[in-house]
């Protein structure tokens, strides 16, 4: 006897057989079992990302019967062109709806890097930021509305990573580093120190980033010793050339009138003219000389003012106190020797306080100028981050907006960007927290515990799934893809659903790349069972794609999500496509054509009955022509 094949019996659609396939649609799942599928009011819709016209984009989702949405403004040049009163609208209609709506902001670099990077534009970049956070604000005015910001936006990965399969192991081949006090940055390769080192301790990942901290360490010590040298070559050679010129008598005393007028922009020529012909050559030979060892030392005064600064602010930030008392003891001796810098009598005193300076700064620690890029980002956009988190609770208190920190496109592809692995946004998110932390307690005068409930409440991550898929581009896997998830679970506010294959950012539907969506959600329900779920499909956006449509029902047929509000069987993967035609099935029920066409009146007879049917007798069962 055949094994008895079981149908399931509660999802029977008349017209279609596809309700009896206990196969049907799988391979459009996520891999959720039939049944427990997230609920559609657990998914959100985003709107139309090229629009000004917000309102309209919002009014149509909210049409659809969805209950989420997310007001979409990747581009800030778009979102500025938003009418205030828009805003306003927009926020009625959610309230008429029931709607809930988060927002996602303007792709902007947070730690204001272009070109190079200076303060200022990091400060441009948290204003134009903190824009968008205040007008988000009057989406969800009674309640903490998310507003999503990428963690970096043009920045590059910090190191050049290649994942070698045969060893299961990443390769850093190169990395980055920022001139903080020039704004520049660098890619230096990884190359082993033949002369210190053995070759094979550069193979493991754990070698490839001593070798990075050596290699930025040798770097900023040679920096630092050919600063000071020139500085020392400077003021010993402007010493000696001013103590060869004062420290004679004969001539010393016109030499001097002559220069002092010179720096005053007048005329000497009275004093050479009393002179005779020998003498006033050697008057004027003494004079350049002077102007060449004041060049030289009023240069190497200028230099030291740089790097006594950049050495003050370094010692300062590292709360070094040995070198911050040596930096302050020697500012101290240098200020009554400032006051003498226009006293041409003086310039030998000058330039001996200038090489103690040298020497001073040679005993402290060389300041790390340069930096790896990854320290860089997470300081620089951690400021920003915190600083937002801060004005936004100071100004709207207990419905302050949620900043959740983005991971950009990772991989190889054409708009991938830096700072885009687990690791980076645990760093950058945790930075953020312990800043926004110190500043409610200094500035919003919170008790430690009170400002560190309200740092983990205000600052997360929106985790986007499509995002770190493109590392498959690298070689990477699926279960390396599930690691990533589960590093970054706990930080997890927001959640953006796309698909891909690993090697272009195509935001597709559910279940239709390889996005490992089953595991990388289990991860992070583990710690927020109601993390918000925003279908991001740019791809089927336009004409030119999909018919400028959002897969919503395509969503939940991949998730096996229930159509019925109690949880119930059927679900949207076991419904989807089931209609059938007339011939299918039991087909519709009466059809008006049937009636029409084979009707028992006398009209329906052939007209050689006295009808009004051309053709063949239905009654003779051949078809009517």
């Amino acid at each position: 006897m055949a094994d008895e094949v079981k149908y399931p019996t509660n999802n029977f659609y008349g017209g279609a057989d596809y309700g009896l396939d206990a196969e049907y649609g799988k391979e459009f799942s996520v891999g959720f079992k039939q049944g427990y599928g997230p609920k559609i009011s657990e998914f959100s819709l985003t709107t139309d990302p090229r629009t000004s016209n917000q309102l309209k984009a919002v009014s149509d989702k909210l049409s659809t019967g969805a209950k989420n949405i997310e007001v979409t403004a990747v581009t800030a040049a778009t979102w500025e062109a938003v009418p205030e009163q828009h805003l306003k609208e927009i926020e009625r209609l959610k309230k008429l709806a029931g709607a809930e709506l988060t927002f996602h902001g303007p792709v902007i670099e947070p730690t204001g890097a272009r070109q190079g990077w200076n303060e200022g534009h990091r400060r441009q970049a948290e204003r134009q930021m903190w824009s968008a956070v205040k007008r988000a604000h009057k989406l969800e005015p009674d309640g903490n509305v998310i507003v999503t910001f990428h963690s970096a936006a043009g920045l590059p990965e910090p190191e050049t990573r290649i994942f070698n399969e045969k060893t299961g192991k990443e390769e850093i081949k190169e990395f980055w580093v920022v001139d903080e006090a020039s704004g520049k940055f660098a890619n230096v390769p990884i190359k082993p120190d033949y002369f210190k080192s053995k070759e094979e301790g550069y193979s493991t990942p754990e070698g490839q980033i001593k070798a990075i901290n050596e290699i930025i360490d040798k770097q900023n010590k040679e920096a630092w010793f050919k600063q000071l040298f020139t500085i020392s070559y400077h003021a010993n050679q402007g010493t000696g050339v001013v103590r060869d010129v004062l420290g004679k008598d004969e001539g010393k005393k016109t030499a001097l009138k002559m220069y002092e007028k010179f720096l005053k922009g007048k005329n000497f020529s009275e004093e050479l003219d009393v002179l005779e012909e020998q003498e006033k050559k050697f008057a004027e030979t003494q004079m350049n000389a002077l102007v060449h060892g004041d060049t030289y030392l009023r240069e190497s005064y200028q230099d030291l003012q740089n790097v006594f600064n950049q050495a003050y602010e370094v010692a300062k930030a590292n709360k070094n106190k040995d070198d911050l008392e040596k930096l302050n003891k020697f500012r101290k001796e240098i200020a009554p020797a400032l006051d003498k810098l226009e006293d041409v009598e003086n310039l030998q005193e000058f330039g001996n306080v200038l090489i103690k300076g040298v020497n001073v700064l040679r005993s402290i620690k060389p300041p790390k100028a340069l930096k790896p890029l990854r320290d860089f980002a997470v300081d620089k956009s951690s400021e920003t981050f915190s600083n937002l988190a801060l004005e936004s609770y100071k100004k709207f208190k207990d419905t302050a907006p949620i900043i959740s920190v983005e991971n950009p496109p990772a991989g190889a592809a054409r708009e991938s960007s830096g700072m885009s692995r687990a690791e980076d946004l645990r760093s950058i998110i945790k930075e953020s927290r312990r800043k926004l932390k110190d500043k409610l307690v200094k500035e919003a005068h919170l008790s430690e515990g009170n400002a560190e409930a309200q740092a983990e409440k205000l600052i997360g991550a929106t985790w986007d799934v499509g995002h770190i898929n493109m590392l498959r581009g690298l070689g990477y896997s699926g279960k390396d893809i599930v690691r990533e998830t589960e590093k970054i679970a706990p930080f997890v506010k927001h959640v953006h659903l796309s698909d891909n294959f690993g090697m272009e950012h195509t935001e597709l539907p559910m279940g239709m790349g390889n996005v490992p969506i089953k595991p990388m959600l289990e991860a992070i329900e583990k710690y927020n069972k109601k993390v918000k779920k925003v279908i991001e499909t740019g791809t089927w956006f336009g004409p030119q794609a999909f018919g400028n449509q959002t897969p919503f029902a395509e969503t939940l047929r991949a998730f096996g999500s229930p159509i019925y509000s109690m949880q119930m069987a059927p679900s949207w993967n076991q419904a989807y496509g089931t209609s059938g035609g007339y011939s299918t099935g039991y087909g519709q029920t009466l059809p008006e054509q049937h009636f029409s066409m084979y009707g028992s009146g006398f009209s329906n007879l052939p007209t050689e009955l006295g009808g009004q049917m051309a053709g063949r007798s239905r009654v003779g069962g051949t078809p009517m022509e």
